[in-house]
C-alpha cells in the first residue's frame, strides 16, 4: 500500500504542470492601445529635460503645508479604507495559498453517560487531506491572490500621492480664496473713499445727488461680494480641514499671499511613463490577475486528486470492540472528476475571459489617459505663464487709469462714471490675475501627479 501512494505521489509530482506565464507588459500595451505612437519627446514644451525627480511638496518651501500633507496621509478617511483594502488584500493572499499545503483536522470524543456510570465510545482521530494540484488550480488562485494585493497595494500608493497633491491644491486655492476676498475689501475701501469725495463735491456745489446715489449702489454692491467671497474662503478652509481629517470649522489658517512657482519641472521620457505611473502598473497587475484568473477556471474541469490519511484510536468501557491495532492507520487517495454540470464549468471559463479581455481594456483607458495629463498640464503650464505677464500689466496699467480718472474727476473735468468704470477694469484684472497665479500652482501640482512623481523624497517608487 505504501508503495502504491508512493508512486502516485511521484507521478503526481512528474506530471504537475507549471503555470503558463501572464501576457508581457509589451504584449498588453499593443492589444490595448494598437493606435497609440509613443512620441520621444512631450509635444508641449514647459518642462525641463532630466528624469522626473522626487519630493515636489518640498518645491513649495511651505513648512505649514508639509505639516498639512502629513496629517492627511495620518488621518483622511479615503486613505484609511484604502489601507483595510490592502489588509483584506493580503488576508485574501495567505488564504489562497492555504490548500498547496496538507490540511490536517482533529476529531475527539469523550464516552457519555448512558445509565448509571458506565460511558459509551472514546477516541481520537488525526486526519489529513492534499489536493494534488496536478493543473496548477491552486497555484493559480494563489497567484491572482498574489497580484490583487499588489494592484491594491499600488492603488493605496497612488491615493496617497493624489491626496498629497489634493491637498497642496486646496492648500493653493483657499490661499486664492483669501486674497479675492482681500481684493474685494480693498474694493469696497476704494469705493468708500469715491462715495466721500461725490459727497464732498455736492456739498461744494460742483456734484449732485445722482453721483452721490450711483457712488453709494456701487459700493452695496461690492460689499455684497465680499459677503459672497469671505463665504467662498470659509467653505475652502472646510474642505481642506475635511481632507486632513480635522473637523471643517473653518479655523485652519493659510497664507496670507500665494507661494511662489517653482522652477521648470524635469519631465523625463514619454516612453517611461506607463512604467512609472502607480495606476497604470496597478492596471497592469490585474491584467495579469484576470489572466490566472481564467487559468484557475481551466484547471477546474480537470480531476482533482487527493491523498488522504489517518490515525484513530477508539476505546469504549460499555463495548467488547472487536480485537483490532489500536491506534489504527490509514492511507488512500480520492480522485472527483467533473462529468455533466450543465456547462456551468465552462460558462465560468468563459466568464474569466470577458474579465481578462475588459482588464486589458481598462488598462488601455488608463494608459491613454495618464498621457493626456501630462500633455494638458505642460500645456495648461505654459499658457497660464503668458497669461500671468499679460495680467500683471494689464493690472498696473489700470491702476494708473484709475488714478488719473480719479484726479480728474476731483477737479471737476471728468465725471464719476469713467472713475466707477477703472475701478471695475482694475477689480477685473486683479481678480483674474490672483486666478491665475493660483491655477499655475494648481497645474504644477496636476503636472507632477500626471508625472508620476511622488511628492515624498523617501517614497520606495
Amino acid at each position: 500500500m505504501h508503495r502504491i501512494l508512493l508512486a502516485v505521489v511521484l507521478t503526481a509530482t512528474a506530471a504537475g504542470c507549471a503555470l503558463n506565464a501572464p501576457p508581457k507588459q509589451e504584449d498588453v500595451r499593443a492589444q490595448s492601445l494598437p493606435n497609440l505612437v509613443v512620441p520621444p519627446q512631450w509635444a508641449e514644451q514647459g518642462g525641463a529635460p532630466g528624469a522626473v525627480m522626487k519630493g515636489w511638496l518640498a518645491g513649495f518651501k511651505d513648512p505649514r503645508l508639509e505639516a498639512l500633507v502629513r496629517d492627511a496621509i495620518l488621518y483622511n478617511p479615503d486613505l484609511q479604507v484604502a489601507a483595510a483594502r490592502m489588509e483584506q488584500a493580503a488576508s485574501y493572499v495567505r488564504l489562497a495559498g492555504a490548500t498547496l499545503y496538507p490540511q490536517v483536522n482533529v476529531l475527539a470524543r469523550g464516552g457519555g453517560a448512558m445509565s448509571g456510570d458506565s460511558s459509551g465510545l472514546e477516541g481520537v482521530g488525526v486526519f489529513a487531506n492534499w489536493e494534488l494540484d496536478l493543473w496548477g488550480r491552486v497555484r493559480a488562485g494563489r497567484e491572482t491572490a498574489q497580484l490583487q494585493y499588489q494592484s491594491t497595494e499600488l492603488d493605496a500608493e497612488y491615493a496617497t500621492q493624489s491626496i498629497a497633491a489634493m491637498v497642496a491644491k486646496s492648500w493653493f486655492l483657499a490661499t486664492e480664496a483669501r486674497l479675492q476676498k482681500a481684493n474685494a475689501e480693498e474694493t469696497v475701501r476704494a469705493t468708500e473713499r469715491l462715495v466721500g469725495l461725490a459727497q464732498d463735491r455736492l456739498r461744494v456745489g460742483r456734484g449732485d445727488e445722482y453721483d452721490v446715489t450711483v457712488a453709494r449702489a456701487g459700493l452695496q454692491t461690492y460689499r455684497d461680494v465680499v459677503q459672497q467671497l469671505d463665504l467662498a474662503y470659509r467653505q475652502s478652509l472646510r474642505a481642506l480641514e475635511t481632507l486632513v481629517g480635522r473637523y471643517p470649522a473653518a479655523a485652519i489658517e493659510v497664507p496670507p499671499q500665494l507661494a511662489a512657482k517653482p522652477g521648470p519641472v524635469p519631465v523625463g521620457m514619454p516612453s517611461e511613463l506607463l512604467e512609472r505611473r502607480l495606476d497604470v502598473v496597478a492596471a497592469e497587475r490585474r491584467v495579469a490577475a484576470a489572466f490566472y484568473r481564467t487559468e484557475e477556471a481551466r484547471a477546474a474541469r480537470l480531476p482533482r486528486i487527493s491523498l488522504t490519511g489517518a490515525v484513530t484510536s477508539i476505546s469504549s468501557e460499555l463495548f467488547m470492540l472487536k480485537d483490532r491495532d489500536n491506534p489504527v492507520w490509514s492511507a488512500g487517495a480520492s480522485l472527483l472528476a467533473p462529468i455533466y454540470l450543465g456547462g456551468a464549468l465552462q460558462s465560468q471559463v468563459e466568464i474569466r475571459t470577458a474579465e481578462q479581455k475588459l482588464a486589458v481594456a481598462e488598462y488601455g483607458r488608463i494608459g491613454a489617459r495618464v498621457f493626456s495629463e501630462v500633455e494638458g498640464a505642460l500645456s495648461s503650464g505654459f499658457a497660464l505663464d503668458q497669461r500671468a505677464t499679460i495680467l500683471a500689466q494689464a493690472v498696473a496699467e489700470n491702476e494708473r487709469a484709475l488714478e488719473l480718472a480719479s484726479v480728474r474727476y476731483r477737479v471737476g473735468s471728468g465725471d464719476l462714471r469713467a472713475v466707477q468704470q477703472q475701478q471695475v477694469a482694475l477689480y477685473g484684472a486683479r481678480t483674474s490675475l490672483l486666478r491665475v497665479q493660483s491655477e499655475q500652482l494648481v497645474q504644477r501640482v496636476n503636472l507632477h501627479l500626471a508625472l508620476g512623481g511622488s511628492f515624498d523624497e523617501r517614497a520606495a517608487r
